[in-house]
């Protein structure tokens, strides 16, 4: 039986006070004391994400007053009308300090489906874009303005205790599926990709409960960088073209796996992080 996901709504907000193309993102709310010393003695870095906020279901037989351009274009998956929009964006703006800054003229730009990857349900994600205008720099502890260019410095070169950007600005403004790579993913399967170039493939597995999957990771040489700009990574050179972690899946699974292997390059490597059988049942699969 399928898990009913959770729904959010994103903001791609635009910059409209100047002419560079940046958009928001905002300071995340750090994870709670973990009430273990050692755990709780790492001090991480700031992570900077676009602004969201959870996206609830309307009482039956209302429907929402906040128009969404282009929001027919999905309403084959989601129907927009059905959800309280403008709940969620209040949440937005008060998460913001903000009040009546932002124009009210929202586009629709993509929804996506997040893998279950459990125990939880999974996350589906509407990302809308609208434009803001700010008059002053007073709250750039709380959101700050970003280029594409600035986070993808960010993701392509991770230094200890600088500024680290979040998946929903990867999957909202980088993630373009007509540019995935040659990996091609089967209709029966969903993935995550993040960061660029890595994508994450929850396949049904042998693991612990409450879990029922295990990620398989995919790498592709053509899609990620060694941080200075160069594709041409030295492992990958030096012994395959692709890469995938711990094939891990049920046998009934392999047929997936299988369509997923045939779409790589032929010099693939394969590796395992640990010899249990939710992370090697399919290493052991034909197509191997």
């Amino acid at each position: 039986m399928a898990t009913i996901p959770i729904y959010k709504l994103v903001l791609i907000i635009n910059n409209s006070s100047n002419e560079h193309d940046e958009f928001l993102l905002v300071k995340q709310t750090p994870p709670p004391i973990f009430q273990d010393e050692e755990y709780d003695s790492f001090v991480d870095s700031a992570l900077w994400d676009l602004p969201s906020a959870q996206l609830n279901p309307l009482e039956q037989g209302t429907l929402s007053q906040v128009l969404i351009k282009g929001a027919n274009s999905c309403s084959n998956k989601l129907d927009l009308s059905k959800f309280d929009l403008n709940s969620a964006l209040s949440q937005v703006l008060l998460q913001l300090g903000l009040d009546n800054t932002i124009d009210g003229n929202w586009e629709f730009s993509k929804y996506v489906e997040e893998p279950e990857f459990g125990p939880g349900p999974p996350i589906h994600t509407v990302f809308i874009t609208g434009k803001l205008r700010l008059e002053d720099d007073k709250s750039q502890d709380v959101f700050k303005w970003k280029s594409i260019e600035s986070c993808l410095d960010y993701l392509l070169e991770v230094k200890p205790l600088t500024d680290r950007v979040g998946p929903l600005m990867v999957v909202g403004l980088l993630n373009d599926p007509a540019e995935s790579g040659r990996c091609k993913i089967p209709p029966t399967l969903l993935c995550k990709e993040y960061p660029p170039g890595v994508k994450l493939v929850p396949m049904g597995s042998r693991t612990a409960k409450p879990f029922h999957t295990t990620n398989l990771i995919i790498i592709e040489s053509d899609n990620v960088t060694d941080g200075c700009g160069d594709k041409d990574f030295s492992a990958f050179s030096a012994y395959g073209d692709a890469l995938i972690v711990d094939p891990g899946c049920r046998s009934q699974f392999h047929s997936e796996l299988m369509e997923i292997v045939a779409s790589l390059p032929r010099k693939l490597l394969v590796f395992v992080t640990h010899h249990h059988h939710d992370h090697v049942d399919g290493k052991f699969s034909k197509k191997y």
